[in-house]
């Protein structure tokens, strides 16, 4: 960076009872690093327990308003945001683009999937109003979902709209409000988000702190925080679960995954070659349900043909059907080709494709000083080589040799993670056969990234969630709120006895 650039860059606020407020004391703040160029683009402060304090205080002093609206008037809230937010989505995407790297194509799919989860929750008005039942002679039972109060939500770098939207219009439909915590890494959109809230919706309905690990821990502490969501590596999930849980709060803590493709002899090549090179190398492999291992069931060298020769047809940047991103920091860089190396060094991997070499890659990224890594596909010897099973977060593909889809699906079950599956094929008894026995929540049939839409809920198990119920759809419902029941009898029945 040329000197003097980055004092003119702008310092982000925190954003809390519809205004910008700067952090309550002498505060560091961490560079924003463009991914395509290694730049700074803007600074966030590190913010404190007295921050997160302002914004919880922001956040319960709008509750008791907020959630005494019916859910029809909640709704029509969200609806002039959801209006706001189509308005200004090429503004969005742009803003994706440029903290995260993605291609304008993966940024628009990041706000579009986030507005998705809103369309849901705009319908909440039906789908939470709760039952009547006369259960006895004169008597009534009725359950109403009431709001929980002030949540919050600590999210990744990963998808900067998407990921915060799984959660914040459903907490907000059900009654409650909310406090953000973005990552320090893109916390641009969500500001910008929060700007066009702060128009439309009553003051401290939405909020939102800057910060790093410690401000995220100041949320966890707090004890006006009811509920919190949380998506993020899986050592993190967990730690901040059992946290949260002993403080008695709700938590969900969704974590990492190793996702596990398997190609039948009889699939359809080239589309599954197409659909597995989207996968793994979507977003440059940083998200949480990209193929990680391919499970090739026999021999099909015209298959592994068609994926090398696809993914190295792929080029930095960020437009066009065959453009990929740059990945989010030289950390990630540093992650991804040490991964490489040490699967080649200490477990004899052999290279099908090798992004540290791809000329293309390199070649932008020694012009620009950004974090370009091409894509990578390794060939493995054993089930037990460390690339198959540490999430490495990249453009990278494993792929193991498997005698029978028996086998496949005994590698895929030692999977300590539990997020997606997908099996490749043109039987159906096949996929059904694969789909049953596989040991994840979200499975996918000749889909490699299988993602599901609104009303269907998003999360997995074992190692890649901790807590209960899934982020999205009903179970979102269901998370952010509480069944209050509610039994009534106004006149004593006619012949009554000791069970009336």
């Amino acid at each position: 960076m040329e000197a003097g650039t980055e004092s003119v860059v702008k310092t982000l606020s925190n954003f809390y009872g519809n205004s910008f407020s700067d952090p309550t004391g002498p505060t560091e703040t961490l560079a924003v690093i463009g991914p395509h160029d290694g730049k700074t683009i803007a600074r966030v402060p590190l913010c404190t327990a007295a921050d997160v304090d302002n914004a919880v205080a922001a956040a319960r002093a709008a509750f008791p308003e907020w959630s005494g609206l019916t859910f029809k008037a909640r709704a029509a809230y969200l609806l002039t945001l959801y209006s706001a937010l189509m308005t200004h989505k090429d503004e969005l995407v742009g803003l994706i683009v440029r903290e995260h790297g993605k291609t304008r194509a993966e940024a628009l799919g990041d706000v579009l999937k986030g507005l998705e989860t809103m369309e849901y929750a705009l319908s909440v008005p039906q789908l939470a109003r709760g039952s009547v039942e006369m259960v006895s002679s004169g008597v009534q039972c009725q359950d109403e979902r009431v709001a929980l109060g002030v949540v919050a939500g600590i999210v990744p770098f990963n998808f900067p709209f998407m990921v915060p939207f799984w959660t914040i219009p459903i907490a907000l439909a059900m009654g409650n409000t909310y406090v953000l915590k973005p990552s320090e890494k893109v916390p641009m959109t969500m500001t910008r988000v929060a700007e066009l809230a702060g128009r439309l919706l009553p003051p401290g309905v939405l909020n939102i702190v800057h910060g790093d690990r410690s401000t995220a821990q100041a949320l966890v502490r707090h004890k006006d925080v009811r509920a919190l969501a949380f998506v993020g590596t899986s050592e993190v999930a967990r730690a901040l679960h059992t946290e949260g849980s002993a403080l008695g709060k709700r938590v969900l803590a969704l974590g990492g995954a190793k996702n596990h493709l398997v190609a039948l002899p009889d699939c359809n090549v080239k589309m599954t070659a197409q659909d597995i090179v989207n996968s793994f190398t979507g977003c440059a492999g940083q998200r949480c349900m990209a193929a990680s291992v391919l499970l090739v069931v026999g021999d099909q060298p015209e298959l592994l043909k068609h994926i090398v020769d696809r993914a190295r047809a792929l080029v930095p940047g960020s437009d066009g059907a065959h453009a990929m991103g740059p990945v989010i920091d030289q950390q990630a860089v540093d992650r991804i080709e040490a991964s490489i190396t040490h699967a080649v060094t200490a477990d004899g991997a052999q290279l099908l494709l090798d992004g540290r070499e791809s000329q293309v890659f390199a070649e932008r990224r020694r012009e620009t000083g950004g974090f370009w890594v091409g894509p990578t596909i390794m060939m493995h010897r054993a089930a037990s080589d460390a690339a198959m099973h540490f999430e490495i977060f990249g453009p990278v593909l494993s792929v193991l040799h498997c005698d029978s889809v028996d086998q496949a699906l005994a590698i895929e079950n030692a999977n300590e993670y539990g997020n997606a599956a997908c099996v490749y094929t043109s039987s159906g008894s096949s996929a059904e056969y694969c789909a049953r026995r596989f040991q994840a929540a979200m499975v996918g049939v000749n889909i490699g990234v299988p993602v599901p839409r609104e009303p269907f809920s998003f999360g997995g198990i074992n190692r890649s969630r901790f807590g209960s119920g899934d982020i999205t759809g009903d179970a979102g419902i269901e998370f952010f709120s509480y069944r209050r029941k509610i039994t009534t009898k106004w006149a004593p029945p006619l012949n009554a006895s000791w069970m009336s």
